[in-house]
């Protein structure tokens, strides 16, 4: 028996339309799942953009007030794609009006709104996923199991690093990303979001850190109509970037480890290099996104000029036999978000979380606002959860 269950997407711009075509391709990789997510509504305040959703990928009615989709009755399920400033409104209202939540990191502009998204909920009963997509990665959750049984030995430092070029051109649009009102953290909610999942879903808690930031590229021009994904403009009214383009931290983790997180959308020469380095007292793990089957691995008891190894991932890790036979077969981004869909959707049937929840989300928030407080002060801070 198969249940439909009427999704929403609030937001779409390029995060959008990937939730969408996630939900459209969940019953193709996993066709045991009982529940199939039927498009009920798109929600979008930009004229014309959700008639264009709706025409592509057949969404039964569009909206441009998210208000709306809180009183419709045909939606159980929402995904919230709309910038980070709306992240704690929409969120808690979806929750207190018992829909299931599937809402993109960093969940708000503070650990405060991460918190509030957790507890509404928790209180309302309801399931929520966050869009920690790196972690979806099969090398990823291998790193994770192999770290976990202890082939490295103990860990003893890792580096976390997320570079990109997105923001890297001086024409690139002032837009609410650069905003603290609307954007609050620049990079840090952007990428260091991620890197702290990251570091924490390999190694642990982070108890204590330190921080510097900086803005590299201090003015944009102001763009002259709507913009989706990271547009540029040309002679538009300059002004000012108002959040950090990079950021790099000291780690403590609570076992002791310590870190390296750095992290810049400013980097020129540099496309989507995100990755991590760990290392143990008998050995390491490697993984790069774009390499993103594979795991450097270095194993063994010699210690000393120990080779690494490279391990293709295969239908035994993860997720990844829900898209491919064998090892070494490619997968890509928009998988990723496919395997944060279907255990959204799996949460939602079973009624027991699968991935990574708003409860995650506080911690990376914390950390966040940590790298805040440290980069103001100069100082080593704790990271308060």
């Amino acid at each position: 028996m198969v249940d439909s269950l009427g999704v929403a997407v609030i937001g779409f711009g390029w995060m959008g339309r990937v939730h969408t075509q996630a939900y459209t391709r969940v019953p193709h990789h996993y066709p045991q799942l009982p529940l199939r997510p039927q498009l009920v509504t798109v929600a979008e305040d930009v004229p014309g953009r959700a008639e264009e959703a709706a025409a592509q990928f057949g969404f039964a009615s569009t909206t441009r007030d998210w208000r709306e989709v809180a009183a419709d009755p045909r939606v159980r399920a929402v995904s919230i794609t709309a910038p980070n400033f709306l992240h704690r409104e929409i969120g808690v209202a979806m929750a207190e009006a018992g829909k299931h939540i599937w809402i993109e990191k960093p969940v708000g502009l503070t650990v405060t709104d991460a918190q509030a998204v957790a507890d509404a909920v928790a209180k309302a009963g309801v399931q929520g996923a966050v869009g920690f997509n790196y972690r979806n990665a099969p090398a990823v959750e291998a790193a994770r199991e192999l770290i976990a049984v202890g082939e490295i030995g103990t860990v003893t430092h890792v580096r976390v690093r997320l570079f990109s070029d997105y923001a890297a051109h001086p024409e690139g649009a002032l837009t609410w990303r650069y905003e603290k009102e609307r954007g609050g953290s620049g990079v840090l909610g952007d990428l260091a979001s991620h890197g702290a999942d990251l570091a924490r879903y390999l190694l642990g808690d982070i108890a204590s850190l330190t921080a510097d930031t900086a803005v590299f590229i201090p003015e944009r021009a102001r763009p002259s109509g709507a913009t989706a994904g990271h547009a540029r403009a040309t002679g538009g009214e300059l002004g000012p970037v108002e959040n950090e383009d990079y950021v790099n931290c000291l780690l403590r983790f609570a076992s002791g480890a310590r870190g390296v997180l750095e992290a810049c959308r400013v980097s020129v020469g540099e496309q989507n290099n995100y990755g991590f380095e760990v290392h143990g007292t008998k050995g390491a793990v490697f993984w790069d996104f774009r390499r993103m089957n594979e795991l450097g691995v270095s194993r063994g008891t010699t210690y000393q000029d120990q080779p690494v190894s490279t391990v293709y991932v295969g239908p035994g890790d993860g997720e990844f036999g829900a898209f491919q036979p064998g090892a070494a077969n490619a997968m890509g981004y928009d998988d990723l978000k496919v395997i944060e869909a279907y255990r959204f959707l799996r949460s939602v049937a079973e009624g027991t979380p699968h991935g990574a929840t708003p409860a995650d989300a506080v911690p990376s928030a914390a950390v966040l606002d940590a790298m805040v407080r440290s980069a103001q002060s100069g100082a080593w801070v704790d990271v308060d959860a």
